[in-house]
């Protein structure tokens, strides 16, 4: 059966510079081995698959596949299946927000200067890393457990451990081994620069270590740690994947009543059909 498809790059407005994301429209009767052996084949960070909603108040429901396991969130595939189910005709409920429904609940998505911005969903663990886990990051980032500034749990879907580092120049130069849990890293930039963090992501996957262009899930739960650290102001601007060559850019904002967002730009970069 053809179904709609979309390959959408997020967090850039310049196509293939971001984090692309695989998005299978009309995925009904497709079951979860289907989308699975799908999103192996795609070979991206996620596919989605997007599904009519269940759950009252949804404008649709989003399942999020890496090539080797399903995902309750995660953030550019959030963005990015946003954009696709848009601009391939979908009409929301409310003019101001979409909502779009995934195994962590519902989560808001709405327009913005800066792109599409999700709402951070709560985190699933948070609070302070146990030291020998920090110790074990450490030795698998290359660095002294001393160069930690601090730790914590930010776990959101993806189970993140952010960790902070004293300024981006060192974020970038890591040069990490095999790291055996989703490590998120983040650095300031000196005052007065255009980004405020440099942000990188580091995953295992196959016996080694991955590397994420850019990442929602993390600048999401990165953003509730380090504003509610006082280690940033918002509205904020994070970079990520610039070792890999990318240029993406996470725009952070806080509403009054504490909500943070995320944004970024999305580009469509490959539109047609699929034979699920």
């Amino acid at each position: 059966m053809q179904r709609r498809f979309r390959q959408v790059d997020v967090f850039t407005t310049v196509p293939y510079r971001g984090n692309p994301v695989a998005v299978v429209l009309d995925a009904e009767g497709l079951s979860a081995e289907e989308m699975l052996g799908f999103a192996r084949w795609t070979n991206l960070s996620e596919t989605t698959f997007v599904l009519p909603p269940q759950a009252p108040g949804a404008d649709y429901r989003v399942r999020i596949f890496t090539p080797g396991l399903e995902l309750p969130f995660a953030g550019h595939p959030t963005l990015g299946t946003c954009h696709a189910w848009l601009s391939s005709g979908g009409v929301p409920a409310r003019s101001d927000v979409v909502v779009q429904e995934c195994g962590l609940g519902l989560v808001p998505v709405r327009p913005t200067a800066d792109g599409p911005a999700f709402a951070a969903p709560r985190l699933l663990r948070s609070g302070p890393v146990e030291e020998e886990v920090v110790e074990r990051v450490a030795r698998s980032l290359g660095i002294a457990r001393a160069d930690i500034l601090d730790a914590e749990w930010a776990d959101n879907g993806p189970g993140w451990v952010a960790v902070l580092l004293s300024s981006a120049q060192e974020v970038l130069a890591l040069r990490p081994g095999i790291v055996d849990l989703d490590v998120g890293v983040v650095g300031p930039y000196p005052p007065g620069s255009p980004e405020a963090f440099e942000v990188r992501a580091f995953f295992p996957k196959d016996g080694a270590t991955a590397e994420d262009p850019v990442t929602g899930s993390l600048n999401a739960s990165l953003a509730q740690w380090l504003l509610r650290t006082g280690r940033a102001e918002a509205p904020y601007v994070a970079s990520q994947g610039t070792v890999l060559g990318r240029a993406g850019r996470a725009h952070v904002s806080r509403d009054p009543d504490g909500t943070i967002w995320v944004a970024g730009g999305t580009v469509t970069c490959v539109t047609g059909h699929v034979e699920l």
